[in-house]
């Protein structure tokens, strides 16, 4: 990497770096900075000044020190041996760093994002003289026990001829194992990893429209406000309502291939907690550890704001790799609110017109742009293979208000918005996701999907039991004019039903493993057996009996031990069923 071309320091202003004499920069070029040679990126070309957002700390850095163009984008590594990885926002390996500076990162530290001297035993799945095309997978590596690495042909021509591939064996990421010539007679050389600029969408054939529902096993997002595979979907709470335990949910129990987890400003005390229970949780369906088709980003709060911007940019790259190989990926983003703070102190530090709030007029066209990356799409390749990339950001909006502008530019591209409430969180509700204020607007599309996965008429349930939830929240301002007395016996009996909604179905605990997980198939039951006592309640009370008499203690207490019943064991629902039969 050539660094003749230098420039010098004219302006130090926090992350933010004035240089001039740099007349052959580039937007977006990486460069790097001052004697200790930090990393930085070009943001701005103004006359003969070139204004560079740098990556590290810039205390003891001033004006006359040097400048020196690389020639090339911000880029990620992307090949084997990024699975089980723990990144920072520009991924460089927290482990490597560690090794060479010890626990504090030392400024212009260098660590390759992927081991050069480990080898993959690589299968090729092509021959010589086979014709390809951009995206077609030449061969698999074995990365972890639940994960195959494919490498891909690259997006940098259409069509053309395999001349040599290299034969079973072991290779470094480095290493040559195949060579085409395209169409146009240019040798393309294809190594096990390569890289790619992080604010580049890699490429895609299509984008289709999202039909299959991605499974939480979280029955108030599965049940009321599901997400679809290739869906982007926001998570904003106040402080404490639970928007990490939320995410951490997702990426246990989602039924995705790969979990790609950004930290993004967080607090260093939440990201070490992140750090140190991941490599320990195992993933439900194997057994393995979690870690196996994991990647993580991590990017505290007390690193320089720039690297925030990156996080989210590695984050998304990295997922749309392995979204090319035709797996499902679920990328948790936490939290879009300290991305967006980076933009907006990196914006004033440009002395750029500020809109709303003080955030940058481009905040909405970045926030659109970035969710704009998930999707469900036909992968290129001539197998016409599909890929799912779903993204989930939580946002933190100050003091919980919902208005404030990354809030609603969020809401504006996502089509999935789990509203969190603190007042839930302190009575010890989780998931606190409000389910008057929340929705999901792929309800429509995944209908044919979650009838056919859960069990018949799946949605015309989901519709009576949010009905009765939402007749509660009308009926509890009569409760607190008059008193409950007041109601009359249906209506008495609709406030019981919607209690036990709230506190036997919605109401679920992650640190119980029969609870933490729960299947469209039990989930189905347990509100058609809430639904039947229902509609059954409202047949007695019309024939004359009292709403009190109809939820006897058995039946409640049968009804709240739902939750319990385990999986193979959801023939219990059959017994429950044959007791309200006997309501009216």
């Amino acid at each position: 990497m050539a660094e003749e071309k230098t420039g010098k320091i004219i302006k130090v202003a926090g992350p933010l770096v004035v240089a001039n004499g740099l007349s052959e920069a580039q937007m977006y070029e990486v460069v790097k900075v001052g004697n200790e040679k930090i990393i930085g990126e070009v943001i701005r070309i103004k006359n003969n000044d070139v204004y560079i957002q740098v990556y590290e700390e810039t205390s003891g850095i001033g004006p006359g020190e040097p400048v020196y163009l690389t020639g090339n984008p911000l880029t990620v590594e992307l090949g084997p041996g990024l699975i089980s990885n723990i990144y920072d926002g520009i991924q460089r390996p927290l482990k490597d760093l560690a090794k060479k500076s010890g626990e504090f990162i030392a400024r212009g530290i260098e660590c390759l994002a992927l081991d050069a001297n480990k080898k993959w035993t690589l299968t090729p799945l092509k021959k010589q003289g086979d014709e390809i095309e951009a995206g077609d997978i030449l061969g698999e590596v074995k990365e972890t026990e639940l994960l195959t690495h494919k490498i891909m042909a690259p997006p940098v021509f259409n069509k053309g001829t395999i001349t040599s591939i290299a034969p079973k064996g072991d290779y470094t990421v480095s290493e040559v194992i195949a060579e085409i010539k395209d169409e146009n007679g240019k040798k393309i050389e294809v190594c096990l990893s390569h890289k790619w600029p992080i604010r580049n969408a890699r490429p895609i054939a299509k984008k289709l429209t999202p039909s299959l529902g991605l499974i939480t096993g979280q029955r108030v997002i599965d049940m009321f406000f599901p997400i679809a595979k290739g869906g982007a979907g926001c998570v904003p709470g106040p402080f404490g309502s639970g928007k990490t335990v939320v995410q951490h949910q997702l990426a246990k129990w989602s039924d995705a291939d790969v979990i790609i987890f950004v930290g993004c400003g967080e607090r260093g005390n939440e990201m070490t907690d992140l750090l140190m229970e991941f490599p320990e949780l195992n993933d439900p369906k194997t057994g393995r550890p979690l870690m196996e088709r994991t990647v993580l980003v991590a990017n505290t709060s007390n690193m320089p704001v720039a690297a925030r911007e990156a996080s989210v940019y590695t984050g998304i790259t990295i997922a749309e790799y392995f979204r090319d190989m035709g797996y499902s990926v679920v990328l948790l983003a936490d939290s879009t609110s300290r991305w967006a703070e980076a933009l907006r102190e990196i914006s004033g530090r440009l002395e750029e017109m500020p809109g709303d709030e003080g955030y940058p007029a481009y905040l909405g066209s970045r926030t659109a742009a970035f969710y704009e990356r998930a999707g469900y799409t036909q992968c290129l390749g001539q197998d016409k293979r599909e890929g799912f990339l779903t993204v989930v950001g939580a946002v933190s909006p100050p003091g919980g208000d919902l208005s404030e502008p990354v809030t609603q530019n969020t809401l504006r591209v996502t089509k999935v918005f789990w509203a969190l409430d603190a007042s839930l969180a302190y009575k010890r509700h989780f998931p606190a996701i409000n389910w008057l204020n929340s929705y999901s607007l792929y309800e429509d599309n995944l209908k044919e999907f979650f009838d056919k996965q859960g069990g018949e008429n799946f949605t015309e349930f989901r519709k009576k039991a949010m009905a009765i939830l939402q007749k509660e929240a009308e009926l509890q301002e009569i409760v607190r004019l008059v008193g409950i007395e007041a109601l009359s016996q249906k209506d008495q009996f609709l406030l019981e039903i919607a209690r036990i909604i709230r506190e036997d179905f919605l109401h679920q605990n992650a640190f119980t493993d029969v609870d933490s997980f729960t299947s469209l198939k039990k989930q189905y039951l347990m509100v058609k057996t809430i639904v039947d006592i229902f509609i059954k309640g409202e047949q007695a009370i019309s024939q004359g009996k009292l709403a009190k008499d109809i939820l006897t203690n058995s039946l409640k207490e049968k009804v709240s031990r739902m939750k319990l019943i385990k999986e193979e064991e959801i023939e219990q629902f059959v017994l429950l069923n044959k007791e309200i039969e006997q309501i009216v």
